[in-house]
């Protein structure tokens, strides 16, 4: 008979990661279920190899979270490069067209940049995970397809440019995002360098916040490996996302047992808590009821 595991169960919450360049958002799922000793481990909001920074991760029953968080508002350092086109409007692409922007007027710069900011019809990058018929773009391109994606809704809410660098024939700008979810980052560059003429792609992207998770809770793998741990318990997580209602000790048991209490009277979906602090479910009001949506403190 093996000897019992004495590895301490993990708690369940939110682990926001400063993801490295190079990796995957599932690579770092995969470090992190070494890390803690979990299958348990999710991601919401992917970000691309190239880019780095902010990537939530829930861990145990916080995975029930992810499909509920209010993901929608990103925020990004990034370093724009006009002068060559690529084919993935990023620096891991191959450059299909180059031309001179050493010469690029500040003041069209910041024009292009005030065309793109507010709500814009962007047309997404062909190499993106969109679903064509099915099939991700990226695959599709990969097998040799030409996919056009259909322009849609975006918000660009703040296009910074922070600071503008001539490098042989090619300019640098350094900018800050705000803007929702489903930008691309790399089309504002690509759609940036053809209207000055130029070409442009995105060079580095570093993501600082998706919805109110920011890179003052994030943590290198490194520092979650010399010391494993969450960055936000569950109910820390629940509180930080969602508006909090408070219940008595009856209704907490009634939520629990996935029953329907009063309406709470709050938009959208909230964190329920019971009178010991502790959340017991995600809900929503439908009318004169709350909806239970997830279970996080289950009966018993």
């Amino acid at each position: 008979m093996s000897a019992p595991s004495s590895r301490t169960p993990v708690p369940p919450g939110l682990v926001v990661v400063d993801k490295p360049a190079g990796m995957t958002s599932h690579d770092v799922v995969a470090r992190v279920r070494r890390i803690l000793g979990t299958r348990k481990v999710g991601h919401a909001g992917t970000l691309d190899p190239m880019a780095t920074g902010v990537l939530v991760l829930g861990i145990e029953r916080a995975t029930k979270l992810l499909g509920h968080l209010a993901l929608d508002s990103k925020a990004y350092l990034s370093t724009i490069r006009l002068g060559a086109s690529t084919t993935t409007d990023d620096a891991e692409g191959e450059v299909v067209s180059t031309a001179d922007a050493a010469d690029v007027p500040e003041d069209a710069v910041r024009a292009g940049v005030a065309v793109l900011t507010g709500p814009i019809q962007q047309v997404p990058s062909a190499v993106s995970a969109i679903k064509v018929d099915g099939k991700r773009a990226y695959a599709r391109v990969r097998d040799g397809e030409v996919v056009e994606l259909p322009a849609r809704p975006v918000t660009v809410h703040r296009f910074d440019v922070l600071s503008i660098r001539r490098e042989g024939a090619t300019t640098e700008l350094d900018v800050m995002i705000e803007c929702s979810s489903g930008t691309y980052v790399r089309a504002l560059a690509r759609d940036l360098g053809a209207a000055l003429g130029v070409g442009g792609h995105l060079a580095n992207l570093r993501r600082t916040r998706v919805g109110p998770f920011d890179l003052r809770v994030a943590r290198t793998l490194e520092g979650l490996e010399e010391s494993p741990g969450l960055s936000l318990d569950l109910d820390a997580a629940v509180a930080t996302a969602f508006p909090r209602r408070e219940i008595a000790p009856r209704e907490a048991v009634a939520l629990s047992h996935g029953q329907r209490l009063p309406a709470g009277g709050l938009t959208g979906t909230y964190g329920v808590f019971g009178p010991d602090g502790h959340v017991v479910a995600l809900a929503k009001d439908e009318g004169s009821v709350t909806k239970p949506l997830v279970v996080l403190t289950p009966a018993g």
